[in-house]
């Protein structure tokens, strides 16, 4: 898809992970699901043993998706949705996390009584729509973001981020509201210290690590088993992540934005990778 227009701006940071997926379209039109296809990686199979596929949601039945996606590879995309279509791009950047996700959601969909979606699930769909990766080596800035300390967090530590702590969006839903961005975007984050003895290495790489090392934590269900898992993050706090407008300290100064943290608060945990 050609992506410098009013929807894309290739300079805003958000949009670093997924820019070159979309650039492997041509042309003007939303990409079908062969196009998608082409991109995943290869021998990607769901832990049910399928290969993973995007299949357009009329040639398909009334089955649940994520049971589908499990018993058959088929992921239901709607044409020319970009709901669907930033859903498949997280498939492509983040292969192994969408598939422990889906076969937790397997797992708890038959385990579960009736009516009830339990702890676990609503985890995994917040995580899947709204969900970003912050990791960093330095356990203090995590732990400053998990407690809601944001004048330490976005302020006092505003030039850390991107370099000593970064950020990947997970989240399709979040990726979609960034076509239209608002100031109170708030996305759940998964809080991931990094080994301190990690060797230096790309971005892309890096990714790699987390989506590996992330989905073996998920099925070994030690991570995400909550909604209280995530952290709350208003991305636009994070230096230059909000666009057009200047983050100076009035900016942070909105507590319908950067809202103060609840007495009694239960800090969100720190993972390790």
């Amino acid at each position: 898809m050609r992506v410098s227009n009013e929807l894309f701006d290739p300079t805003q940071l958000y949009w670093q992970d997924y820019l070159p997926l979309l650039q492997q379209f041509e042309g003007h039109q939303f990409p079908n699901c062969d196009q998608l296809n082409s991109q995943l990686p290869d021998g990607l199979v769901s832990q049910g043993g399928h290969a993973i596929r995007f299949v357009p949601s009329n040639e398909l039945g009334d089955e649940a998706y994520e049971h589908r996606i499990y018993t058959s590879g088929q992921v239901s995309t709607r044409t020319e949705n970009w709901h669907d279509l930033f859903n498949a791009l997280v498939w492509m950047r983040f292969p192994q996390i969408k598939t422990a996700m889906n076969a937790l959601h397997f797992q708890a969909f038959d385990q579960q009584s009736k009516g009830s979606r339990g702890h676990l699930r609503d985890a995994l769909t917040l995580f899947d729509e709204c969900g970003v990766l912050v990791y960093s080596r330095q356990a203090g800035l995590l732990e400053s973001l998990a407690e809601r300390r944001w004048e330490r967090t976005f302020q006092y530590s505003k030039l850390s981020w991107g370099t000593d702590i970064q950020i990947a969006i997970s989240g399709h839903a979040m990726l979609e509201k960034y076509l239209s961005p608002y100031k109170s975007m708030t996305a759940k984050a998964l809080l991931v210290q990094l080994d301190e003895n990690l060797p230096q290495m790309s971005r892309n790489d890096l990714l790699k690590l987390l989506d590996n090392g992330i989905a073996t934590q998920l099925l070994n269900g030690n991570i995400l088993t909550t909604p209280a898992s995530l952290a709350p993050l208003p991305l636009a706090g994070i230096l230059n992540w909000w666009p057009g407008h200047e983050q100076s300290a009035a900016f942070y100064n909105d507590p319908q934005v950067f809202r103060p943290p609840p007495a009694g608060l239960q800090p969100m945990p720190v993972i390790r990778v």
